[in-house]
């Protein structure tokens, strides 16, 4: 509902400020040097005209760009299909299909897609979608043409109707990053043993990363239904968070840290939790996909119909103020990629799922030029 369900719930945490490094594999952070004066919000350019690429989509959820910038692939959640579409918008093509991937007749389904930064030398692609028995992340190959070669990599994510997360992305270490939802069972979140309710990170073939702060598959925990994550160029990552009752959130991910569900919901102050870098009330947000582009995280949103933007600081943790953009425009927001070598995101609507109620059909994916 609002691609999440909500009900009643409390507050959350604290961090002191610092600046990501990429040290032995694993995003470290380290305090800021000298204890200087916060600068302000690095200058930004703000999103300017939208154009409209390809028609005719239903619950564009996942969008993955070859390394070549010249096509991207894309995931229908309840059609189980992987698409083609040039840089363009031209040359629209299923390209295949994901074996044993089911609905959960709420927000499970074929999710996020992720491309391999070798892929012109093993032609892998990675997808997660619900199966019979939970969640499960998967690699297949993509030959340019043709979709195939399904292996599972990793299973026992527990699925529900909704809180399924989904989204992939890769990291600059070479690792492969995934949230999962906590499928309706909170205590989930808070369970270092549990794939639930987490940031994971794993190799390409399925397995715990090296340097991981549990020695499992757990990179952060304590999160509700996380639906984006984006690196930033300093090699930080953020994430989008749909919250219950009260507020959704953008966080500053870091190892072994906890993001508080469901003890807390937005910011509060409980011992060895953190807190997020900045809130919404859910009905101007309920967030999906996020994107790093000029100096700012943009955030889709399902049932705010807009797009955030929240400029960044490469210098220091600090946020400048989120603003809103095509406020009601476009319907319901799901995915934002950066577009390689332009100063520009793709967005997709998500207005035929179940929040939505829109025939099958009458989703799109847009340009928007940052200026």
């Amino acid at each position: 509902m609002h691609g999440s369900t909500r009900s009643t719930r409390t507050t959350r945490r604290t961090v002191p400020a610092a600046v990501a490094a990429l040290a032995a594999g694993l995003l470290v952070h380290v305090p800021a040097a000298g204890g200087a004066a916060a600068a302000p919000p690095a200058p930004a350019g703000e999103p300017t005209g939208v154009t409209t690429l390809s028609t005719g989509w239903t619950i564009p959820w996942g969008t993955a760009w070859l390394p070549d910038g010249k096509s991207a692939l894309i995931t229908e959640r309840d059609g189980f299909g992987v698409w083609s579409l040039a840089a363009d918008g031209s040359g629209k093509k299923q390209v295949g299909k994901v074996p044993e991937a089911q609905t959960t007749g709420g927000e499970g389904g074929l999710m996020g897609i992720a491309v391999d930064p070798q892929w012109a030398d093993n032609h892998h692609v990675y997808v997660m979608h619900t199966a019979a028995e939970g969640n499960r992340i998967a690699r297949m190959t993509y030959d340019g043409a043709t979709l195939g070669e399904y292996t599972v990599l990793l299973k026992g994510i527990k699925k529900a109707r909704y809180h399924n997360g989904g989204r992939l992305a890769f990291g600059p270490d070479g690792h492969l990053y995934a949230t999962t939802g906590d499928a309706q069972d909170r205590p989930l979140a808070q369970d270092r043993n549990s794939l639930n309710g987490k940031i994971l990170r794993m190799t390409k073939d399925g397995k715990p990363a090296p340097g991981n702060p549990f020695g499992n598959h757990v990179y952060s925990l304590g999160h509700r239904n996380p639906q984006g994550i984006a690196f930033d160029p300093q090699g930080r990552l953020w994430e989008a968070e749909l919250g219950d009752a009260s507020r959704d959130e953008l966080n500053l991910i870091k190892p072994g840290r906890n993001y508080g569900w469901p003890t807390c919901e937005g910011t509060c102050n409980v011992a060895g939790m953190t807190n997020p870098k900045t809130t919404w009330a859910v009905t101007q947000a309920s967030p999906s996909g996020v994107a790093v582009v000029d100096g700012a995280v943009y955030m889709a949103a399902l049932r705010g119909q807009r797009l955030w933007r929240v400029p960044i600081n490469a210098d220091n943790e600090n946020v400048g103020t989120p603003k809103a953009f095509y406020v009601g425009q476009y319907g319901r927001l799901r995915a934002v990629t950066a577009v390689p070598g332009a100063t520009a995101l793709w967005l997709s609507t998500t207005n035929a799922d179940n929040m939505g109620g829109q025939p099958d059909g009458v989703d799109k994916i847009l340009r928007a030029t940052i200026g």
